[in-house]
């Protein structure tokens, strides 16, 4: 696969993809929908990859919808259905990335807006620069928060922050961001990548068919009942104390070692 705006990179068992947009910010425009769900897919099916890294390239992570594509289509009279998009693209992207059997991190490296923002509060770990905002910037333009955000928000930082921060479209610092529990870690700017980098090969050196099992039951928590969940983690359960990984991590207890999964 050869793609202009996500770059793909791998390396010790951890793929990066880089949204490659910089002089746009890293909005989704153009192609870069369609490469970053492919290069999601590609990763996905690699067995050699083990955890995945989205961050951007330049000063922004991603900022959100090309609107330079949307003028260009209303002054064409061309008639947009924005939901369309979210059907073929971000709807099938989002649901890609909590389905994925191995951890997925955020690095933002710095403005994440719109569906830019979204897209990183989908994923498993998200690692923020000190320079980085957050904006859901949809009601500047009369949209409502999409790829995610209205689900992810409120379950994040609460029904009140929630509404503040979608009615208003104000930015959100990173430092606030991570007080009030929306993202994992900040970073200094300089450090961001390497921070990113060695959480993410400190995954992928774990057993990562019990962290896709985490996931899965994190996941379904959100709308089971306590019964239900109980049952899933028994289920899961079942599945991670026969693997290998499980073995070899009760091994390397006994023997004092440092454990070598082989993972999903």
């Amino acid at each position: 696969m050869v793609a202009e705006t996500v770059l793909y990179n791998v390396t010790d068992g951890v793929v990066t993809l880089t949204l490659n947009r910089p002089e746009k910010l890293n909005a989704f425009g153009g192609t870069m929908r369609e490469e970053l769900a492919a290069a999601v897919e590609r990763a996905d099916a690699d067995d050699g990859v083990r955890a995945l890294i989205i961050t951007g390239a330049g000063r922004a992570f991603c900022s959100g919808a090309d609107l330079g594509d949307r003028i260009a289509d209303l002054e064409s009279g061309a008639i947009f259905d924005s939901g369309e998009i979210l059907d073929k693209i971000y709807n099938p992207l989002v649901r890609r990335i909590a389905a994925l059997e191995i951890p997925v991190i955020a690095a933002v490296n710095g403005v994440a807006a719109g569906a830019g923002a979204n897209i990183a509060l989908a994923c498993d770990i998200v690692i923020a620069a000190r320079s980085a905002s957050f904006i859901q910037a949809f009601c500047r333009i009369g949209l409502v928060p999409d790829a995610g955000g209205s689900y992810h928000l409120p379950r994040l930082v609460g029904r009140a922050r929630a509404m503040g921060l979608t009615l208003l479209g104000d930015a959100l610092d990173a430092e606030t961001a991570h007080e009030w529990g929306l993202i994992w870690a900040v970073a200094d700017d300089d450090a961001l990548m390497a921070e990113a980098t060695g959480i993410a090969r400190r995954l992928a050196q774990g057993p990562t068919l019990a962290l896709g099992l985490i996931k899965k039951a994190m996941n379904a928590s959100e709308h089971n009942t306590l019964a239900e969940q109980l049952d899933l983690e028994r289920d899961l359960q079942r599945i991670a104390g026969a693997s290998e990984d499980f073995r070899e991590g009760i091994a390397a207890f006994v023997e004092k070692r440092r454990p070598a999964f082989k993972g999903k």
